[in-house]
């Protein structure tokens, strides 16, 4: 007696029939996800998209000196003065110089620290987390009240110097600085560098180490070759938030820093002030931003670059 043959017939219901000529086409998902969207596209519009405009066409104007009014018209005069005029330049400079500095500093710093905590530490973690956490609870001008306090004459830094008669006599020189505000910067900013190396530290498998150590890798090539490039995406999100902080700042210079300690953000918030160039302003908010969103495409794709080149590798070398 033979086998029965298998029943190879395709269900009616399993079966893909071709679109009917003329039948309506089936709406893509974005449009059919528009009226649920609506509302957030609208928020958007109204207090970003609008605002935004509204700033881009501010820097295309002037200001009248006679009548102190804007006037609506078209010119790249702010645009060559923020370039062409020597302390707008400077001010430029300096602020790039500064933001670099202090997202440099806070990358070299927070890396052993979040290691630290994701890889050392096991029944003190929660507390670690808790103290870089803390200083976020307070105001940030209570910490930048704090370092004005330690870096002045009469405040920690000197007093110390002093009393170990590494200075004869209490230096003004750390007050009313550009060190000041870089060291004031590092500390503020500290924890946003902090969390996200440590949240992409965490999510590392361990099983990934364990495998290094059975390969015969020491510490440091596993370090190098696993640890690094797997942290990169959270070095870059804190790069990315320590520099837009720093770039758009205007209360550290204003608070530790002297007279030739001016930044983007202290431009910006006198122009829009005191001065009343709202164009000239807005000119250099446009730099800002522009600045800042170069810097967030050269570090995102760094950041793919790191990973890309591990998953290249294929393994330690």
């Amino acid at each position: 007696m033979t086998a029965a043959a298998p029943d190879t017939s395709i269900a009616p219901d399993t079966v893909v029939r071709p679109r009917a000529r003329g039948a309506p086409r089936e709406a893509p998902a974005l449009l059919r996800a528009l009226p649920s969207l609506s509302p957030s596209l609208l928020w958007l519009a109204l207090f970003y998209l609008v605002p935004l405009g509204l700033l881009l066409a501010h820097s295309v104007w002037s200001v009248d000196q006679v009548d102190q009014v804007i006037v609506r018209r078209a010119t790249w005069l702010n645009y060559r003065t923020l370039f062409q005029d020597p302390l707008y330049r400077n001010v430029v400079v300096r602020t790039l110089l500064m933001a670099l500095g202090v997202t440099l500093t806070d990358a070299v710093l927070a890396f052993p620290i979040a290691y630290l905590i994701a890889f050392r530490l096991r029944r003190a973690r929660t507390l670690a987390l808790m103290l870089v956490l803390v200083p976020l609870w307070s105001s940030y001008l209570v910490r930048a009240y704090a370092w004005k306090t330690i870096l002045g004459i009469d405040g920690v830094l000197n007093s110390f110097l002093v009393a170990t008669h590494i200075l004869r006599a209490p230096s003004p020189a750390f007050l009313y600085s550009n060190l000041a505000m870089y060291i004031t910067f590092t500390h503020i900013w500290l924890p946003f560098m902090i969390l996200p190396v440590y949240t992409a530290l965490e999510k590392i498998p361990r099983s990934l180490l364990e495998a290094a150590g059975d390969l015969g890798a020491p510490g440091w090539r596993a370090f190098r070759h696993v640890v690094l490039p797997l942290a990169v995406p959270g070095v870059v999100a804190g790069a990315i938030a320590t520099f837009s902080l720093t770039m758009g700042d205007y209360i550290t210079p204003g608070l530790v820093g002297g007279p030739d300690s001016q930044l983007i953000g202290n431009v910006i918030a006198s122009q829009f002030g005191a001065t009343y160039n709202w164009p000239l302003g807005a000119a250099f908010s446009v730099v800002v931003l522009v600045v800042v969103a170069l810097f967030l495409v050269l570090a995102n794709r760094a950041g793919a670059a790191g990973v890309a080149g591990t998953a290249q590798a294929g393994g330690l070398r």
